[in-house]
């Protein structure tokens, strides 16, 4: 592999490799939580855990690895994930107590988030102009189809060989991306005189942060007035001040806030938490919809969502490539508008929807979420100066995790509250349920023009 073009697809393919198993693993475990409750003998709001705490150290540690990502060689610190991930997955695969599952969840976390937070970043090295957007582009639409594809495979093996197995396709994978990633990705790093790293200034972000999304998470469970969720809040401020406070003392912060002063970098990045907040509005009660207005199994359920992954891994790569010829700017506002036209689409389903009318409209989710997230991540790392990009990249998984989290919790509170008011009102339950989803998926339409918004604000002339 003497080609230069060659290494570089090569040193592509190992970190979206990366990128996807993180992806997958995370969504492949929730369809496997009931039958490790009734294995481990635990109750679903104890099973939970092994999701929540995987997701929370995942995002929590996003700007650290992706600050380390600035100081030390690549190779070094993927192939270092990839090991990570793989020792979790194994010991999450050989459990058989609860505490141990979790244990070895949040280490597999800790691997996956080395992974996520730069992969952007060595992307953005790697290649220039053109076919960095197209990079960039490819590696967003595997991050999303990893996402989508984890229930089905893990419902396949669950069937087939029980919850164990879903943790054990993604080890091999792990081991071989571990040799591959230090044998042939960027192995050089920043020169500096001394490294220093702000260790108190961590401790305070993670705090903040942790306390945050803990309180996002089960905001509903707990109740959003309750004494857990406002004094998680007091703990975010707290910390999140103190952190805040220390980073604009010291001549060595974890996150250089003057980054926040480059305009497509910041709006940038919330369009990308809310587009995914709108696409996780969809995502999340287009299953409920399905199976439990429809009564499809969950195997007709999934191939009705593929036509998203199919339309977004078609669109992502072109829309990338064209994004790093002609700029971002058209592409990100086009593609808010495209995903709103799916989701004002939804709110007209009912019982009598035709399946060629579900595939449509998820096809139209796909196309214009890959016309968006590409272009976007594009000029997002492309605005970042060399020593900044890994801390950029981990901002901006950390943006994508976010929106992922809030996406999650407020659509399912919106639903289950709006369910309950029309229930209320004395309106039979598949009346009850399609106004609640209907009311719920024009939440997701408002997050659509929120991100068309910043969209417009981040990349105008």
């Amino acid at each position: 592999m003497s080609n230069p073009r060659e290494i570089k697809w090569a040193m592509f393919v190992v970190t979206a490799v990366g990128n996807f198993i993180a992806m997958l693993d995370s969504t492949t475990v929730n369809l496997a939580l009931y039958p490790m409750s009734k294995d481990l003998g635990v109750s679903i709001s104890v099973i939970q855990w092994v999701m929540i705490g995987y997701m929370l150290i995942l995002t929590v540690f996003l700007p650290f690895f992706g600050k380390l990502g600035d100081i030390f060689p690549k190779n070094k610190l993927y192939s270092t994930g990839f090991v990570i991930f793989a020792i979790g997955a194994f010991c999450s695969m050989s459990s058989h107590s609860f505490g141990f599952l979790l244990a070895s969840r949040c280490f597999e976390a800790l691997g996956a988030s080395i992974m996520l937070s730069n992969a952007q970043a060595i992307i953005a090295t790697i290649f220039k102009n053109a076919r960095r957007g197209k990079a960039l582009g490819l590696n967003g639409c595997l991050v999303a189809i990893g996402g989508m594809l984890g229930p089905a495979v893990g419902g396949i093996l669950i069937n087939n060989f029980g919850w164990h197995s879903v943790f054990a396709p993604c080890i091999p994978v792990a081991c071989a991306g571990a040799y591959f990633a230090w044998k042939i990705l960027p192995s050089h790093n920043v020169k500096t005189k001394c490294f220093r790293f702000d260790y108190k200034g961590f401790i305070y972000f993670t705090i903040s942060l942790l306390s945050l999304l803990l309180a996002i998470s089960q905001g509903y469970q707990w109740g959003w007035t309750s004494f857990k969720i406002i004094a998680l809040g007091f703990i975010t401020l707290v910390f999140g001040s103190l952190f805040y406070i220390r980073d604009h003392r010291i001549n060595y912060p974890m996150i250089d806030f003057s980054i926040f002063h480059i305009k497509p970098f910041t709006f940038g990045n919330l369009a990308v938490m809310f587009s995914y907040m709108a696409m996780y509005t969809n995502s999340i009660l287009l299953p409920f919809y399905l199976m439990e207005l429809l009564k499809f199994d969950a195997f007709k359920a999934g191939l009705l969502i593929l036509p998203y992954s199919l339309t977004l891994s078609i669109t992502a790569p072109i829309a990338g490539n064209l994004a790093g010829k002609y700029g971002s700017r058209y592409l990100t506002l086009a593609g808010p508008v495209v995903y709103i036209i799916s989701l004002i689409y939804f709110t007209s389903f009912d019982k009598t929807t035709l399946m060629w009318q579900i595939v449509l409209a998820s096809g139209i989710m796909g196309i214009g979420n890959g016309l968006f997230q590409s272009p976007s991540n594009t000029a997002i790392m492309t605005k970042k100066k060399k020593k900044d990009l890994g801390i950029a990249s981990g901002i901006l998984a950390l943006s994508r995790n976010m929106g992922n989290i809030l996406g999650v919790a407020v659509t399912i509170t919106l639903f289950e509250e709006f369910r309950e008011l029309f229930l209320k009102l004395h309106q039979i339950y598949e009346t009850a349920f399609l106004n609640a989803f209907h009311t719920t998926m024009w939440f997701g339409v408002f997050f659509g023009l929120v991100c068309f918004t910043f969209a417009f604000i981040a990349y105008r002339k």
